[in-house]
């Protein structure tokens, strides 16, 4: 595989069963990425390190998960200039994961991080290619691809909910 260009990282291995649906879309894409655990409370050292790190080991964006106070994505934008996608993670202990959205998404000026919906890891994998397909026509027309794939399903569907009656959508 080459070398990454997405990080994903999230603060627990709890997370993995979140994250791993970004990976799942970056590895059907063929777009290079590196998955760890990196905690903004537990190992902040490691935190700092990842995110000073990031570009000049070829990262273009990251990925970062995190549940209840959710402060990785936050600080690791603080620490970063790349683009950061935050991903709430539903946790055992958050409050139904507005906990995790808030701390995500109400970052001060300045310190920006790209916010999907809880537990919406594929979307933040989506987000990260559209960002890269900017600058790189063959993942931009990989992402042409797949919206239409979206759309074709979403015609089938009309047709088929149309032709058998709404009763046999079940």
């Amino acid at each position: 595989m080459s070398k990454p260009v997405v990080g994903i990282i999230m603060g627990s291995q709890s997370d993995v069963k979140v994250m791993k649906e970004a990976a799942n879309f970056l590895e059907g894409m063929k777009i290079p990425f590196e998955l760890t655990i990196v905690s903004a409370h537990r190992t902040p050292r490691r935190m700092v390190d990842y995110a000073s790190s990031a570009r000049e080991r070829g990262l273009k964006v990251i990925i970062a998960g995190a549940g209840a106070a959710a402060h990785l994505p936050g600080m690791i934008a603080s620490l970063t200039s790349l683009p950061v996608i935050g991903v709430p993670v539903k946790s055992t202990n958050s409050l139904d994961g507005w906990d995790s959205i808030l701390s995500i998404l109400q970052m001060p000026t300045g310190v920006p991080v790209a916010t999907v919906a809880v537990d919406a890891a594929q979307n933040a994998g989506i987000l990260a290619a559209q960002i890269l397909g900017v600058a790189d026509q063959a993942i931009a027309g990989k992402l042409d691809e797949f919206k239409d794939g979206l759309k074709k399903k979403v015609e089938e569907a009309a047709k088929s909910i149309e032709k058998k009656g709404w009763k046999s959508a079940d």
